[in-house]
């Protein structure tokens, strides 16, 4: 860990998230982590009250193709079955996975959540991000579903109609928990220690004018997402056009059959059969919905990344344009 972050963590107090819980989750990823690469693994802890407690947490191993037989379940439940032997909190409360650029809202994440959270009630996804953690900030956060998305994934009614009954949008999709992160003092005066014998050199990176390469990448990705919902949208019109085209069909088809009715009443005929409008004029099908809300989510996300990256560097411009041109 670099300099900021061992400072940062040894100035929380009370928390419910312990530091070797984050230490762990930053080791498998500078392990098993390669760039865009995701890891995840397993929360273990006990709920107390009102609050989390998130004691420990063990990896997934990555595997391969080769490793088809590779049972997660049930690496799990030795893990928590060894880690009951000897005396260690083995409760099932979330899991944890890293981060690529803030990409983490997908639809693999909201099923894992939901599979986790419908099975367990309190479990949290903690999600991890690397690069933010390299540049001297501890980037983890904790999110649940909200209600109102558990309704839905429950029924599995992703249309259009079933999206608006409920009234949700893309912001009433995750809620954010609140995360403090806690130390015994023996470690925290461990720590101190390492920090007072490390040899290395304080770096200065607040005051560096250059930027990183992190806007750039951020902004590739938001036009990839805005190219996606352009999609989704095109996706959209047409089933409201093929939908309207057929409401057009099926008013004229009514409208020539009551003309004929009328026609044949007129010369002592007897009316047409009765016939099964609805199997005649099948509504196209709705393209699901919760993909759109997905992607309307990381757009906010990447827009909520740029602003703090723009706010921050141009912070610094500004006031090495004040410092170099003080009468200005």
């Amino acid at each position: 860990l670099s300099s900021g972050i061992l400072k940062w963590l040894l100035t929380l107090g009370d928390a419910v998230l312990q530091l070797r819980v984050v230490l762990k989750i930053i080791k498998h990823y500078q392990e098993e982590g390669q760039g865009s690469e995701v890891v995840q693994g397993v929360l273990l802890g006990l709920v107390v009250d009102d609050r989390l407690e998130i004691t420990n947490c063990f990896p997934f191993p990555q595997h391969t193709e080769d490793d088809a037989d590779f049972d997660e379940v049930q690496y799990q439940m030795e893990m928590m079955r060894s880690l009951r032997h000897v005396n260690i909190d083995h409760l099932h409360v979330g899991w944890y996975q890293s981060t690529y650029y803030g990409s983490f809202v997908s639809r693999a994440l909201l099923d894992s959540q939901f599979s986790y959270q419908h099975a367990i009630e309190e479990s949290v996804v903690l999600i991890y991000d690397p690069l933010k953690t390299a540049q001297g900030s501890l980037c983890l956060k904790a999110y649940r579903l909200t209600p109102k998305l558990m309704e839905i994934c429950k029924e599995k009614d992703f249309s259009p109609e079933g999206l608006k009954k409920a009234n949700i949008g893309y912001e009433h999709m995750f809620e954010e928990v609140p995360i403090v992160i806690k130390n015994s003092h023996l470690m925290n005066v461990l720590m101190w220690e390492l920090e007072e014998k490390s040899t290395m050199a304080d770096k200065h990176e607040l005051l560096s004018l250059s930027s990183s390469n992190h806007l750039e990448k951020s902004l590739q990705l938001l036009m990839d997402r805005v190219d996606e919902m352009s999609q989704e949208i095109v996706k959209y019109n047409s089933y409201c056009r093929n939908l309207s085209k057929q409401q057009q069909q099926k008013h004229q088809y009514l409208q020539r059959r009551q003309q004929e009715n009328a026609q044949r009443q007129s010369r002592g005929e007897p009316p047409l059969p009765e016939e099964d409008i609805s199997k005649m004029f099948k509504p196209p099908p709705p393209p699901p919905r919760m993909d759109t809300l997905l992607i309307a989510g990381q757009i906010n996300n990447y827009c909520q990344n740029v602003k703090e990256f723009t706010s921050q560097n141009l912070g610094k411009l500004f006031m090495a344009q004040a410092l170099q041109h003080p009468s200005s």
